[in-house]
């Protein structure tokens, strides 16, 4: 019997029919290769259920190839990395043709062209045509602009995929972006009745690995109890058809209100499904696009949902093989606090945190208000070390792989990147969070408090951030107000907000 002649790695979050590492598949020859790898869960302190999610997914993705006749070389729990197994694979099976898919870490990527430079394995790596956007028309769009803004790449997508236009070419309801429409809080009176995401039962393929995960990654973060993550490609179509039939229609007007123990508001908690590729974004754009019509739904709503696939998805995957290895070391501010305990346990006296890392711990997931206006903007005002913060993020999201989690961390969250592709740092005070949210109804300090025992930490840090970075907010025509505002603020009590977050800063363990 022949060796096989090539050897097709298929990475964890490549969970795609369509791929091309299996494009010119040679059934006779070649082999396909998956590994799950513990070191790899090991390179940030992972959520359990994150874990779970991708050795579920795999082994489920495993035993599909295996049904339709792909010889598969599965490698379960290997105490090897990604790298290090591979290495020893393809000496034992004396393998010189290693095929893949480009990886969305690029330590991995880098990782892997080393490993087949020194081991003279010739390596075809290959783009991934899940994306819209080529990395080369990318590049070129991004070329010899001073600016880089995800508004004018958005409507460059429209227009090349001819998605939202009228006959004429123009945007769909005469105009391109509808976000003002999309900024609401719940009612006072709450939320009401949410339609349930649909949320799948473990079968014996994920029941196995829960176990698995609950006994060799007990110390680890998070919880397994509410484990109910599509893991096949089925399931995941399933989620998707749901969604646009029954909680699409209110995900627009609310998709940044937030409101305790509501973990998936509207949201389509799609994110997971679309990074592990298990669904295609043409396939999520469309079926949003005909729900549109067949339930005449808001324009505003789809356009909404559509701009975080068409163009923020793919936008920030651009910037992030564009900007790296930068990227994961920008520090613009140069932040150099620790990272809070109790970003870890939830254990904080701020109601608001509480409730985005009790439920992010809970599920593994949290909206994207949540991530940018409660955790990111702590975290940025309090001056916490960006690579430790976009740990945080890779390590506590199920739906976190480092392509869409460093831009979105670094980049957006925190300006680690000094405005690369965002126009102002993105810092709210606590008065935000109350007017989006209820998390400020009882909690010990007072949104509106800017210095002092009740003072809110939110709100003291924002007004000492502006007063320490005064002059680039003055220069900024978007943040130009939030300083005017410092006017009306008194000398006396400007320096009392500085001794005040001095406290805070020093004391962050303990808020």
């Amino acid at each position: 019997m022949s060796k096989p002649k090539r050897l097709v790695l298929i990475l964890g979050d490549q969970l795609d029919r369509q791929s091309p590492a299996l494009r010119d598949f040679d059934f006779q020859n070649d082999e396909v290769i998956m590994i799950e790898s513990i070191p790899e869960a090991q390179v940030v302190w992972s959520h359990k259920a994150k874990i779970a999610l991708f050795l579920s997914a795999m082994r489920h993705f495993s035993e599909e190839l295996k049904a339709d006749g792909y010889p598969v070389h599965y490698v379960q729990e290997s105490k090897l990395s990604i790298v290090d197994s591979l290495k020893e694979i393809l000496l034992e099976k004396g393998i010189r043709h290693l095929v893949c898919i480009e990886p969305g870490e690029w330590r991995l990527k880098l990782a892997i062209e080393k490993l087949a430079k020194d081991s003279k394995v010739q390596l075809d790596m290959r783009e991934d045509s899940h994306f819209y956007c080529s990395h080369q028309e990318f590049r070129d769009w991004a070329a010899n602009k001073k600016e880089l803004r995800l508004e004018f790449f958005y409507r460059l997508m429209r227009k090349t995929h001819n998605i939202l236009l009228d006959k004429d070419g123009n945007p769909e309801g005469g105009q391109w972006n509808f976000d003002q429409d999309n900024r609401k809080p719940y009612p006072k009176s709450g939320p009401g009745i949410i339609e349930t995401p649909i949320l799948f039962e473990p079968d014996a393929i994920t029941q196995e690995v829960l176990q698995f995960v609950q006994s060799h990654y007990s110390g680890y973060p998070g919880s397994l109890g509410h484990f109910r993550w599509p893991v096949t490609r089925d399931e995941a179509l399933e989620a998707l058809q749901y969604f646009v039939d029954y909680r699409l229609r209110n995900f627009g007007i609310y998709q940044d209100a937030m409101w305790t123990d509501t973990p998936y508001g509207w949201h389509s908690i799609l994110s997971s499904s679309l990074n592990l590729k298990l669904l295609n974004p043409r396939e999520v754009i469309s079926a949003v696009l005909d729900a549109w019509k067949k339930y005449s739904l808001d324009l505003s709503t789809i356009e909404g949902f559509i701009r975080q696939i068409l163009g923020w998805r793919e936008f920030v995957r651009g910037m992030y093989y564009l900007d790296m290895p930068k990227m994961a070391t920008d520090n613009f501010y140069d932040h150099q606090r620790a990272l809070p305990d109790w970003y870890w346990t939830g254990k904080t006296k701020m109601r608001c945190m509480q409730d985005a890392v009790g439920q992010t711990l809970k599920y593994g997931y949290a909206h994207h208000i949540q991530r940018l206006m409660v955790t990111g903007n702590f975290a940025l005002l309090a001056e916490i070390l960006p690579s430790a913060v976009c740990d945080w993020y890779l390590a506590v999201y199920v739906d976190a792989i480092e392509w869409v989690e460093l831009p979105n961390t670094a980049g957006m969250a925190l300006f680690a990147n000094g405005g690369r592709f965002t126009s102002k740092p993105y810092i709210a005070s606590g008065a935000y969070i109350k007017r989006m949210s209820n998390y400020c109804g009882g909690c010990q300090y007072k949104s509106d408090v800017r210095f002092g025992e009740n003072a809110c930490p939110v709100t003291t840090l924002y007004w000492n951030f502006l007063i320490k970075h005064r002059q680039q907010f003055d220069s900024n025509p978007r943040t130009r107000l939030m300083t005017a505002n410092l006017k009306k603020i008194s000398d006396d009590d400007q320096a009392a907000i500085v001794q005040h977050a001095q406290q805070v800063l020093n004391n962050l363990n303990n808020l």
